[in-house]
C-alpha cells in the first residue's frame, strides 16, 4: 500500500493519484500503525473541497459570489458523509439478528426499498427500487437492516450488476443461507439526462440463490413484488 503521508503537508499540493480510493476493501480494525496512512473523514472533506474549487474555477464560475464560494465544502462534506459513505467501512450497519421462534419458514420479502446510488461513469444519481427476500435457516433479520444493507452498499460509486450482487451476498453471509433473492428495477441519470437521453426505460438486475433458484419459488417471489 502506498505510504500517503504526503496527504499531511499541504492540502492545496494533493494530487488525486495521491489518494488510497479503495476504501471498500479496508477492514475495520486498523491497526494504529496503518491509521496514518488514512485520512479521515475531515481531511477528505479538505481535499475534495480543495479539488471541486478547481473545477468550478475551470468551468469560469465565481468563487466571490454570495451563492458559489460555500459549494466546493458543501459537495465535498455531502460526498464524504451522505453520497458515498458507503466507502468507508465504518459505516456498515451492524446487523441484528432474532431467533427464529415462531417456526416461520416461508419466504419474507421486502419490497420497494428505495434506491439512490450514483453511477460511477458519470458520478450521476440511479434511482429506483430494490426487492429482496430470504427464507430462513434459523435466524430472522430485523426488517429495517435490510434497508440499511441496500443504502450502505449504494452510497458509493456504483454500477448496478456490482450493487445486486453485493446485496445478495451480503445478505447470504448475514442469514447464513443461500436462500436469497434480490431484483433491482433502477433508472439511470447517464442514460435520462444525458447522452441518448432516453427518460422511458429502466434497468432491471437480479440475483437468486438456493432455492429461489427453482422456478416455482422464483415465480411465487416474482408476483409478490409486482
Amino acid at each position: 500500500m502506498k505510504n500517503n503521508s504526503v496527504l499531511y503537508k499541504n492540502f492545496d499540493e494533493i494530487f488525486l493519484d495521491e489518494i488510497e480510493t479503495d476504501y471498500s476493501s479496508i477492514s475495520e480494525k486498523v491497526s494504529q500503525e496503518d491509521e496514518r496512512v488514512f485520512i479521515n473523514d475531515d481531511e477528505k472533506i479538505k481535499v475534495i473541497a480543495n479539488h471541486f474549487k478547481g473545477i468550478m474555477q475551470a468551468l469560469g464560475l465565481d468563487l466571490n459570489d454570495d451563492s458559489l464560494k460555500g459549494t466546493p465544502q458543501r459537495v465535498a462534506k455531502m460526498y464524504v458523509k451522505e453520497f458515498f459513505s458507503g466507502l468507508n467501512p465504518v459505516n456498515e450497519p451492524k446487523i441484528t439478528l432474532f431467533e427464529n421462534k415462531y417456526q416461520y419458514n416461508k419466504m419474507v420479502v421486502e419490497k420497494d426499498i428505495t434506491l439512490y446510488s450514483y453511477c460511477e461513469h458519470h458520478f450521476v444519481p440511479i434511482i429506483g427500487k430494490v426487492h429482496v427476500a430470504y427464507i430462513s435457516k434459523g435466524k430472522v433479520i430485523g426488517l429495517s437492516k435490510i434497508n440499511r444493507l441496500v443504502q450502505y452498499y449504494a452510497k458509493r460509486p456504483q454500477v448496478q450488476e456490482r450493487l445486486t450482487n453485493q446485496i445478495a451476498k451480503a445478505l447470504r453471509k448475514a442469514l447464513g443461507t443461500e436462500d436469497v433473492a434480490v431484483v433491482i428495477d433502477a433508472v439511470h441519470l447517464c442514460v435520462a439526462s444525458r447522452g441518448i437521453k432516453d427518460t422511458g426505460s429502466s434497468t432491471i438486475t437480479v440475483q437468486y440463490s438456493g432455492k429461489f433458484i427453482n422456478e416455482e419459488t422464483k415465480h411465487e417471489f416474482l408476483e409478490l413484488i409486482k
